[in-house]
Parts: C-alpha cells; sequence; structure tokens
C-alpha cells in the first residue's frame, strides 16, 4: 500500500488516502531490488550521516553491508564524538561558520527525523518538538509555529522554547512572511507574530 496525496494539507489535517502500490506507480512492484540506490538518495539529502541514521530513518537491517558495498562512491568524515559520517562524493559542506537562515518546518519532516543522534538538529530539552510544525534558527529547532484562520485573516504565531535576540526575531517575521504568503495565499490579510512567552 502507499499512502498518498492529499496528505498533511497546509490548512488543515486530512484522512489518509491509501491505494494499491502497483497502481499508484503504474507498474509492477519489483520484489528484491537492491537498496543501494535509496541509501545513496538519503545520503544526498542529508548527509553527512553515520550509519545507524540511514538504517533509523529507512528501518532497513544490516545496512552496514550496503554502506560497504557503496563505499568506493562514498566519502568519510568524522563528527565530534568520533562517529564515521558517510556523504555522497558531491555532497555540498558549507563553511562551518555559515550562518543557516530560518526555516519553518511542518510536522513530521524528515531533518527532524532523517537521523539516529537527532542533537545535531534538536536539544534533548526540545525533544517534544518532534512531530510538531518547527521553527530552526542557525539550523538548530527553537521552537514551534502554526496558522490560524479568522475569516479573511491569517496569522502565523510562533512560539520560542529559548531565548532569540532582535536580529533572529526579524529574520523569522520575514521568513514567516513568505511562509504565511505560500500557505494563505487566499487570505486578504496576514500576520506574523511571535507569542508571549509561558511563564
Amino acid at each position: 500500500m502507499a499512502r498518498i496525496p492529499p496528505r498533511g494539507l497546509w490548512s488543515g489535517h486530512g484522512l489518509p488516502t491509501l491505494a494499491v502500490w502497483e497502481a499508484w506507480l503504474g507498474r509492477p512492484f519489483q520484489a528484491g531490488s537492491s537498496p543501494d540506490k535509496m541509501v545513496m538518495r538519503y545520503l544526498a539529502a542529508f548527509g553527512p550521516s553515520a550509519v545507524a541514521d540511514i538504517q533509523s530513518w529507512s528501518g532497513m537491517v544490516k545496512v552496514r553491508e550496503v554502506t560497504e558495498r557503496l563505499r568506493p562512491r562514498l566519502r568519510t568524515f568524522r563528527d565530534e564524538k568520533g562517529r564515521e559520517l558517510l556523504d555522497v562524493r558531491r555532497g555540498l559542506l558549507p563553511d562551518p561558520e555559515t550562518e543557516a537562515p530560518p526555516r519553518f518546518l511542518p510536522d513530521f519532516d524528515n531533518a527532524l527525523l532523517a537521523h539516529d543522534d537527532r542533537s545535531r538538529i534538536l536539544a534533548p530539552e526540545h525533544r517534544q518538538l518532534v512531530g510538531r510544525p518547527t521553527v530552526l534558527l542557525d539550523g538548530f529547532a527553537v521552537g514551534f509555529w502554526k496558522v490560524t484562520r479568522e475569516g479573511s485573516r491569517a496569522t502565523l504565531t510562533v512560539e520560542t522554547l529559548v531565548r532569540v535576540s532582535k536580529k533572529d526575531k526579524a529574520a523569522v517575521l520575514d521568513e514567516g512572511a513568505g511562509l504565511l504568503e505560500f500557505v494563505a495565499e487566499d487570505a486578504q490579510s496576514r500576520d506574523v507574530r511571535f507569542a508571549k512567552p509561558r511563564n
């Protein structure tokens, strides 16, 4: 079975729509195909990653057998914990000092779920953000967001779990305005705001 669009609608939640895999693909399912292509696509999207990250994301077993077979096509790194990380040969690696712009992730986004060790994007004390629409600042999860509609007005509310500088707030508001224009293009008025901190 395959879960097919529309699902995860920006304007709300819909019931999952399922289809027989072969009918959705328009061709017979090929059993026994090699997982190599899937692992390479994963690394192109989320690398550098450890073998445990690939296994956690894919649910596959014996991932190390696949990565060893692919090793001539990969490059390797070590993280600050000494773990080996794998990546595609031409994977982009920005300068470590490059500041990442704010980003709004939808609920259950792969950026949060694609790694066994989520500390690279999510502090342990913020685990409650997994499965929620999440705000990233400089590549780290700092809070969550939601869009509400009242008549022709759409409001994007951002709630942060950490203190945010004025500069970062301005950048989040700017990015949020773009998101709100995308998800509520029919709204006659749009507002992006920060929620009052919880005491």
